[in-house]
């Protein structure tokens, strides 16, 4: 049980990561033409957008800021510390 339950640690703290890297990188997008980063965007797009796309459903956007990625890094960060507490 508790590998498991490690597994889950680390598997959200990859998506924490994935999550923060897409909303860096997608400040960039308009100033770039590079295909390693149009690549790299379009992988962490495909990796986290089944985690942000329900919450964008639920938490509506501030003026034009999506804060969906912050509510899921806290969302995981909780999850997380609770599993450790377990582990």
């Amino acid at each position: 049980m508790t590998t498991f339950i490690l597994f889950l640690y680390y598997l959200f703290q990859v998506l924490t990561f994935a999550i923060f890297f897409r909303a860096i990188l997608s400040w960039f997008m308009m100033s770039t033409r590079s295909g390693s980063i149009i690549t790299l965007y379009r992988v962490l797009h495909q990796i986290t957008e089944p985690i942000l796309l329900p919450l964008r459903r639920i938490i509506p956007m501030v003026g034009m800021i999506d804060i969906t990625p912050i509510i899921a890094i806290l969302i995981l960060q909780i999850l997380a510390m609770v599993l450790a507490s377990y582990a």
